[in-house]
């Protein structure tokens, strides 16, 4: 039996839903909000911190399909094609197809899950690298948006607009919960549940854990790798829907920027890079971290470049502390029990 199943059977349930055993993205998240006013007076003001948070959301979403790839042994380089492809069906076919708001949402989610679950089948039935078959998706799909938008941006439809920049929770000057927001922390919420508690995410993790010691144990694992697939492109949909109607007319390839992105959430959230372990939870975090460290860098003032290499030594001191943490605590409970 592995360390890794070791682990989880003997972590409680919330430690597991939170953060997979690794509470360092919270500690860090934490940390940076204390210290974003010190660096940037105006960066936790309402109107900076509203601005964020359905950006966050966005990211958090996508970071959660990313981790059901990620908890697979695989990496999903189709992100920005998935999202763009999401974002020109709610926008297009409502505006140059006549579709109605319901039905080009409802796309928008259910034909990236096609996607995905294409993917899922390339990889699983083929045994094709997840890197390769999710790059040529993204490909196609880029190449499917410019065919059905022609070239030309469309809005998003009123209600999506509306519920998108929408607040479920809000005191004008002081505070406020953006609807996408609670979108976001009720997947986090259901998938971390879903993956913790049910018979599938059992066996989801078993197979990202050993795909061969899985299906001695009667477990299809082809067919848990391709839902795993499905779903995260089901994620990406979700978050382009969102994402569009909060900027109303988004850009047809806005979604480069999402990719890197979502890989590192997934991994500073605690999900293992080689498969198994998962954190829903905490990918959310994660996403809520880099996003306002990319505000906090803005409202510095500090040059696209310098920006990079600032969001990198972050990164690695995250993963870094990561590793240490872990360690010094164990020291620590050596030396008392000795």
């Amino acid at each position: 039996m592995s360390q890794a199943t070791i682990d989880m059977k003997t972590d409680p349930f919330w430690k597991r839903l939170l953060g997979g055993g690794s509470g360092t993205i919270w500690m860090a998240t934490a940390l940076l909000f204390i210290l974003s006013p010190v660096f940037a007076p105006g960066s936790l003001s309402y109107a900076s911190v509203v601005g964020m948070l359905p950006f966050a959301a966005v990211l958090a979403i996508a970071s959660i399909g990313q981790t059901l790839v990620i908890q697979q042994g695989g990496l999903d380089l189709s992100v920005p094609g998935m999202m763009a492809f999401g974002a020109a069906l709610a926008t297009g076919l409502f505006q140059w197809y006549g579709w109605s708001t319901g039905w080009a949402i409802a796309a928008a989610i259910i034909l990236p899950g096609v996607a995905g679950l294409i993917n899922g089948i390339i990889v699983t039935q083929f045994r094709v690298m997840s890197l390769v078959v999710t790059l040529g998706m993204n490909a196609v799909l880029l190449g499917v948006v410019f065919w059905l938008a022609d070239g030309i941006p469309a809005g998003a439809p009123g209600t999506l607009a509306d519920f998108a920049k929408g607040k479920a929770f809000d005191i004008p000057g002081v505070f406020a919960i953006p609807n996408a927001v609670v979108i976001a922390a009720v997947i986090a919420v259901v998938a971390g549940i879903i993956v913790q508690r049910t018979i599938v995410g059992r066996r989801l993790t078993a197979v990202g854990i050993s795909e061969d010691a899985a299906r001695a144990m009667g477990v299809r694992t082809n067919l848990y790798r391709t839902l795993a697939y499905a779903g995260a492109g089901m994620a990406y949909g979700l978050a382009a829907v969102l994402y569009a109607g909060y900027v109303t007319t988004p850009p047809l390839f806005y979604a480069d920027s999402y990719l890197l992105a979502t890989v590192a959430a997934a991994v500073l959230g605690g999900t293992a890079i080689g498969g198994g372990r998962a954190a829903m939870v905490s990918s959310g975090i994660a996403a809520l971290f880099l996003t306002q460290l990319g505000q906090l860098m803005r409202a510095v003032g500090l040059p696209a470049p310098l920006q990079l290499v600032a969001q990198a030594v972050v990164l690695i001191t995250v993963v870094l502390m990561r590793a240490v943490v872990p360690m010094v605590s164990q020291w620590l409970r050596e030396k008392r029990s000795g």
